[in-house]
């Protein structure tokens, strides 16, 4: 993995855009959404570039940028016209520790931007490396038409009630069913139900767990794609083999990992509402099979 996504504070944040064409512009149409301070040299100014001067989100300054200009900035944007002069820049940047983007010059990017999906307190953020950005805007595009603009008020509904809940149900297993109810009452809609949707997810019955049975001959990228979403929300993992690592890909990163498979504390597990999977030889996942008749089994291609 060459590139490791992160998501940064924008407060205090301090970011400087060395130009001002169509695409300074385009850059500036996310950073203005953020709490970041934006400071952009450029000689000549497209007019979108000078609507956000007037509207007070940038400070511009129209002249030749120079060498001392890069110093004191968090983030780094050259979006020049003249190649040499970016790249002249990108490397001053980098010895002086600061981080630089250089528009379409990977081979001079301290970061890069990924395409993004704002929804509001929900953001997605898509790369290709660099290599395939029509695609990741292609995918974006799907993701935009899936996700519905009511998920923002969704989710500012939801920050505004976290503190209620942890203190009405201040264990961690008991807020993960809670939300998990409530979703599955209110999926990703924001309506006149929601707030009744959340006091429901209250009172509803102790969920008990699910168990996914997955053994050994199986082969990870041929699973069926309805085995995502339980992959997805693992609580914990009974496997006394080692993982594949394409399998373990495919898996929850903070599910908890048991080395030793016991029927006990697996059915204890169950019983306290966990997710489980079990990854086992072939033969154990047809004894757990009966030992649980309700468990998942999952083939490659089907159920």
């Amino acid at each position: 993995m060459q590139y490791f996504p992160l998501f940064v504070d924008t407060q205090s944040l301090k970011v400087l855009i060395v130009g001002a064409g169509d695409v300074a512009s385009r850059k500036l149409e996310l950073l203005s959404r953020t709490d970041a301070e934006i400071h952009v040299i450029a000689r000549d100014c497209s007019n979108e570039v000078l609507t956000y001067q007037h509207k007070g989100r940038i400070s511009l300054e129209e002249r030749e940028v120079n060498s001392e200009d890069v110093n004191g900035w968090d983030l780094v944007y050259l979006a020049t016209a003249d190649k040499t002069l970016n790249e002249q820049l990108a490397t001053l940047a980098q010895q002086r520790n600061i981080w630089v983007n250089v528009v379409d010059n990977p081979d001079f990017c301290r970061f890069i931007t990924p395409s993004i999906i704002d929804r509001g307190r929900l953001q997605i953020a898509i790369s290709t490396a660099g290599a395939a950005p029509v695609f990741a805007r292609e995918l974006r595009s799907r993701l935009e038409s899936w996700l519905p603009q009511s998920i923002t008020p969704l989710f500012d509904f939801i920050a505004e009630r976290r503190n209620d809940v942890q203190q009405r149900l201040p264990v961690f297993k008991e807020r993960r069913v809670f939300w998990e109810r409530f979703f599955k009452l209110n999926q990703s809609r924001f309506d006149a139900d929601t707030a009744k949707h959340y006091q429901d997810s209250f009172s509803l019955s102790k969920v008990k767990g699910e168990l996914v049975l997955l053994d050994t001959k199986i082969e990870a990228e041929l699973l069926p794609i309805a085995a995502m979403p339980y992959l997805q929300k693992l609580d914990t993992i009974f496997s006394c083999v080692d993982l594949p690592h394409q399998l373990n890909e495919l898996l929850r990163r903070d599910a908890a990992r048991v080395a030793v498979v016991n029927d006990k504390e697996l059915k204890q597990a169950l019983d306290d509402g966990e997710h489980c999977l079990v990854y086992a030889e072939p033969n154990e996942i047809d004894r757990l099979l009966v030992l649980f008749p309700q468990a998942m089994r999952f083939k490659m291609g089907a159920i």
